[in-house]
């Protein structure tokens, strides 16, 4: 008598959609590259009841071993200028384009803003859903609008900034992750050349870059190549050793525990909370890698996921298309517990947790 194996098979390999390099093998993958696949796509998915998830560069995801749903891919490319005057430019930019290569494309074209942002791996489209941030500037500073099919309605919207609802780290596309696919950003950009270096060592190392050029003060492509030169000194190439980006939030707390703190430990680095651009006084934003590295784990944590001996915020997996999301919780976890031990803080993580049915676990 013959038993029928009755067992899923998943035939696509989709390693090589996050850069942390983390074993996966979907269902399906299907990569759209004209809007008019969007709407029959989804009428097909819905019509069969099937899981999906729209996964885009996966700079900031974990995914697990399997992964039961097919997996979107919005590669959606094209940048055009919907609005130029002699103080700003309106860009709107498709899902697929390359984060880096906008960020360098504008400020050749001397339209200017997303200086700060550069050489984060990302696509556009992923940009609003972390609300990514780097060097005291995040992405919603310069988003006009966002236009995204809203998969429940099976229509697409134009929302504005503020229906974008961003917060740290945090959006509606992040909240409300298996409504919305996004299609393109809208970014406002100025053609004043003002710079932001008020963060980290940018002024420093952007003061270099102008002065090795002849110039009094730091241009945008300074403050530019100045972050490049910082990241890349601290952040290794995700195609050289697989890593997420930065792994943890900067915590957010008051500012009495954090001058409490400094008592103990006075070189604390902390840096101002602003709220919709108004200075929270009452609030302190910590830095997650001076807190990892004062507690002695740079460098450390359980094989094969340790934080890179550069920069204790990124954690780096040393044994890519084989270590899995478990792994990637031990390492979390012994991080966690001893900063929590040491400074009463707890880290909370950045990525998005994919589980094994397509459904997102937004902390850990």
């Amino acid at each position: 008598m013959s038993t029928q194996n009755t067992a899923t098979t998943y035939p696509t390999d989709i390693s090589h959609l996050n850069t942390m390099a983390l074993a996966c093998q979907a269902r399906e993958l299907v990569c759209l590259q004209q809007l008019d696949e969007i709407l029959p796509l989804f009428q097909r998915l819905t019509q069969q009841n099937q899981r999906f998830i729209v996964i885009s560069n996966g700079s900031n995801i974990l995914l697990p071993s399997t992964l039961d749903a097919t997996v979107i891919s919005p590669t959606l490319k094209g940048k055009s200028v919907v609005h130029e005057c002699e103080k700003c430019v309106h860009l709107e930019v498709m899902a697929g384009e390359v984060w880096h290569d906008l960020v360098v494309d504008t400020v050749a074209k001397g339209w200017y803003g997303l200086q700060n942002l550069a050489l984060i791996p990302s696509w556009v489209g992923a940009c609003p859903v972390q609300n990514i941030g780097a060097y005291g500037v995040q992405v919603e500073d310069l988003i006009r609008s966002v236009t995204a099919f809203h998969i429940p309605t099976l229509s697409f919207k134009t929302l504005s900034k503020a229906e974008c609802e961003f917060g740290y780290r945090d959006s509606i596309f992040k909240r409300e992750a298996g409504d919305w696919l996004i299609v393109s950003v809208t970014f406002k950009l100025l053609k004043d050349p003002t710079v932001n270096t008020q963060y980290g060592d940018v002024a420093l190392v952007a003061q270099e870059f102008a002065k090795n050029a002849n110039r009094a003060m730091p241009t945008p492509t300074d403050v530019m190549h100045a972050i490049i030169q910082i990241r890349e000194s601290k952040i290794p190439d995700t195609k050289v050793l697989a890593n997420c980006g930065s792994f943890f939030k900067n915590p957010i707390i008051d500012k009495a525990i954090a001058d409490k703190l400094r008592e103990t430990y006075p070189a604390l680095v902390e840096y101002p909370v602003k709220i919709h651009d108004v200075v929270q006084p009452e609030l302190t934003k910590l830095a997650s890698g001076w807190l990892i590295d004062e507690a002695g784990l740079k460098g450390k944590g359980v094989f094969p996921i340790v934080t890179h001996v550069n920069q204790a915020l990124v954690l780096t997996n040393h044994a890519p298309q084989q270590a899995t999301q478990s792994d990637v919780v031990k390492a979390m976890q012994l991080i966690q517990d001893t900063v929590a031990e040491k400074f009463g803080i707890r880290l909370e993580p950045e990525p998005v947790w994919i589980q094994s049915d397509g459904t997102v676990r937004q902390t850990h």
